[in-house]
């Protein structure tokens, strides 16, 4: 079994900044591909960032410029510093893995709030 523990999310004015952390425990060998996802109420989950295991990335329009994903691989862990946020940005954010064994799984998520 696996997990993703995702952390760091609360309140913020716009403008501000919060950092993610996501972190995987359990049984597995390896973590290919490690991303960001969001989805404000009513909408469809959607791309925030990925990051190979390589640390090829790749972000949404929406986020590009503001956003940075990284990751530790020796702490199995992938970040997510998010800078001039938006109320736009509002969200659950989720953290999604490719286990090399297990497949694809997802973190419990984490609540934005950009508010004045």
């Amino acid at each position: 079994q696996v997990a993703l523990v995702e952390s760091g999310g609360g309140s913020v004015q716009p403008g501000g900044s919060l950092r993610l952390s996501c972190a995987a425990s359990g049984n597995f060998f390896r973590i290919n591909d490690m991303g960001w996802y969001r989805q404000a109420p009513g909408k469809q989950r959607e791309l925030g960032a990925v990051i190979t295991r390589g640390g090829s990335t790749n972000y949404s329009d929406s986020v590009k410029g503001r956003f940075t994903i990284s990751r530790d691989n020796a702490k199995n862990t992938v970040y997510l510093q998010m800078n001039n946020l938006k109320p736009e940005d509002t969200a659950v954010y989720y953290c999604n893995a490719a286990f090399y064994t297990w497949g694809s799984r997802w973190g419990q998520g984490t609540q934005v709030t950009v508010s004045s």
